[in-house]
């Protein structure tokens, strides 16, 4: 499919921000052919009584030696041979009673039907199967699909048709249906490769990452490199650099509501194709229908809890129980060794618990007597009860999927899919979570917390397992799941940024959906015909000469400032933080205390994007020719 308006991004080096760069030379983690090994051992028993389990589990084969640490590091107890943080952390777990969300799976057989039928609704494709197409996003949304893509949809339009014919027939048995077979919904497959070519770590945020799912790069033994270089380099990530195209970088925080909707839709076909063509079958969770709790603090759903704050503190994004145990831990346990690992006491953290739920929004607890290692306690229980899994229980198989991808560059690509379809209260709690795992890892000297010990306690409180194969699938999945957490904290800024071609697929939506989306009713068509009215004077305006687009002059608006607009002539040079600075300059002069004035920055509303606050080193010109109609404003963010 034809891009004509995507920024490129290529990344060949990651920084999270100087002070904190965390490298992983020395902190090592599993080694791939031992991980490996250890999944065909997985009917191991497991006995938490101090023993390294996967040593156990590796007994086929002989299992690598760790690299020797720097005879200056910290005794920090970052071992590649060892998952004895891991499962002391599973210990903990157990003997604090039962992780939530047992019961949220639906017992017995899912219509597949009803699966494919929620599967396109959370694509905003619900319309096909409802019969109603031009009603809703579908029409526009399926016009701005890739080749790619658009067959992944066909494919799940077919099988919602082939599966309602066959509910009133009685389906043929099957020798296989009669037989157990194992499971293969998750393959380990490399797909087909082309001839070798650059296999320089980077990304592209140009084109989708499902159009790359078969460039692997073959060496001349004709094995993969890509899925090669965890077992070459087990002992450090890949680093990655993020450059500044001239649209600017896009973090989600900057898109309007309704934007990051449309994201979701496009995500969930990108993602389902992406795992598609790295032979992946994508399946998803159907929740059972609960009635969770509707007051309190723990065991309480995200949407519930920030309801409930918002009403005390509007504009709350993260719930306030979460936030206030993040801040006791940052003013007081960053540097505490053995921060997360070591538990508090039992009682304490239960009789802790039971004064948050009867104090907090009375303002009558009492923070000081909270100990740093029960404050972590209370953190990990918080998540572990959440009534719906932080990572969401319908995409939980496809973060578990993403353990078994091979290339740590798809596995990024992966989990940056997934953040862009979690609902926004579990995306915002999750980044406020890793921000503080971040100072956790860079307190390492301190705290004896490295990289891969923050992953190993985190783990077993984010990937929960259920059914009977439970502990099966927990030894077999331990150190992917460990892996993921790892990745998540290190890329997580990267992660948190939207790429360009998710972007451009959002303006070719709004423009698709502007041209087809007929007024609906009386109300809508005298909105319509007052934009009209609006477009037609801002046109004469532009006549007149005082703001000619023709020649890249634009006009923007700042209702905060003493000057309240200004007409700009662009150039290839002019920068969103040039705008800024020459506002500022202009509204300054003769006033004080301009140093207390709310932080504002540039922003692009309307024409084929709903709302984007600039990044300052955004290119105008650029952001100008991919949408002339858009108004220029400045204003404060709402983060």
């Amino acid at each position: 499919m034809e891009m004509k308006d995507s920024c490129s991004v290529i990344l060949t080096a990651y920084h999270s921000y100087a002070q904190s760069r965390i490298h992983l030379v020395d902190e090592g983690y599993y080694r791939n052919e031992w991980y490996t090994s250890s999944k065909r051992n997985a009917s191991v028993k497991v006995q938490y009584q101090g023993i390294d389990l996967l040593s156990r589990m590796s007994s086929r084969g002989t299992r690598p030696s760790p690299p020797p640490s720097p005879p200056e590091r910290p005794a920090s107890r970052d071992s590649q041979d060892s998952m004895e943080d891991y499962w002391s952390e599973v210990k903990n777990i157990e003997e604090d009673g039962q992780r939530g969300h047992e019961d949220l799976l639906e017992r017995g057989s899912m219509d597949e039907a009803e699966l494919e039928e929620a599967w396109l609704q959370d694509a905003g494709l619900s319309t096909l199967v409802s019969g109603a197409l031009g009603e809703g996003p579908a029409e526009a949304l399926l016009s701005t699909l890739t080749r790619s893509q658009a067959a992944m949809v066909k494919k799940r339009v077919d099988n919602y048709t082939l599966t309602v014919r066959k509910r009133s027939k009685q389906p043929t048995r099957h020798v296989r249906d009669i037989f157990s077979t194992p499971d293969t919904s998750v393959r380990q497959m490399c797909p087909p490769c082309p001839p070798p070519q650059d296999t320089s770590d980077s990304l592209s945020f140009e084109v989708p990452y499902s159009e790359g799912t078969t460039a692997h790069h073959r060496g001349r033994q004709g094995d993969c490199l890509d899925c090669q270089r965890i077992r070459r380099d087990d002992h450090d990530l890949p680093t990655f650099q993020l450059p500044r195209p001239k649209l600017g970088l896009t973090r989600i925080q900057d898109l309007s509501c309704e934007d990051m909707k449309k994201i979701g839709y496009i995500s969930l076909i990108e993602l389902t194709t992406f795992y598609d063509g790295l032979g992946i079958e994508l399946k998803r969770n159907r929740a059972a229908r609960s009635k969770a709790r509707e007051s309190g603090i723990f065991g309480v759903p995200l949407t519930t809890l920030l309801e409930n704050d918002q009403k005390k503190f509007p504009g709350s994004k993260v719930p306030l129980v979460f936030r206030k145990l993040l801040s006791k831990l940052e003013q007081t346990g960053l540097q505490t060794e053995g921060i997360l690992r070591v538990p508090g006491s039992a009682s304490r953290v239960k009789h802790l618990r039971q004064e948050l739920e009867q104090k907090l929004y009375e303002d009558r607890f009492d923070w000081e007597q909270v100990r740093h290692n029960d404050a972590a306690g209370l953190l990990k229980m918080f998540i572990r009860e959440l009534p719906y899994p932080l990572l969401t229980l319908q995409h939980a198989p496809a973060f578990s999927a993403a353990q078994n991808i091979s290339s740590p560059r798809q596995q990024i690509q992966a989990l940056h899919l997934l953040i862009m379809l979690l609902p926004e209260p579990n995306r915002d709690t999750l980044k406020a979570l890793l921000e503080f795992l971040r100072k956790v890892v860079a307190y390492e000297e301190k705290n004896r917390m490295g990289l891969w010990n923050v992953s190993m306690i985190v783990a077993p409180n984010l990937f929960t397992y259920r059914g009977k194969n439970a502990k099966q699938e927990e030894i077999q999945g331990a150190a992917g799941a460990a892996h993921l957490v790892r990745l998540l904290i290190t890329y997580q800024d990267l992660l948190w940024t939207v790429p360009c071609f998710l972007i451009s697929h959002v303006r070719k939506l709004n423009e698709a959906g502007a041209s087809k989306k007929p007024p609906s009713s009386e109300k809508t068509k005298r909105k319509l015909l007052l934009m009209r009215r609006k477009t037609t004077e801002r046109e004469k305006t532009e006549r007149s000469g005082l703001t000619d687009l023709r020649q890249g002059v634009i006009r923007v608006h700042a209702p905060l400032h003493a000057k309240i607009s200004m007409a700009i002539q662009l150039d290839n040079e002019t920068k969103a933080k040039d705008v800024m600075a020459r506002f500022d300059y202009e509204n300054g002069r003769g006033t004080r205390n301009t140093s207390r004035r709310p932080r504002q920055y540039l922003f692009e509303v309307g024409g084929n994007i709903g709302e984007r606050s600039l990044d300052p080193e955004t290119h105008l010109l650029d952001v100008y020719h991919v949408n002339p109609h858009c108004e220029w404003v400045l204003k404060p963010t709402t983060t």
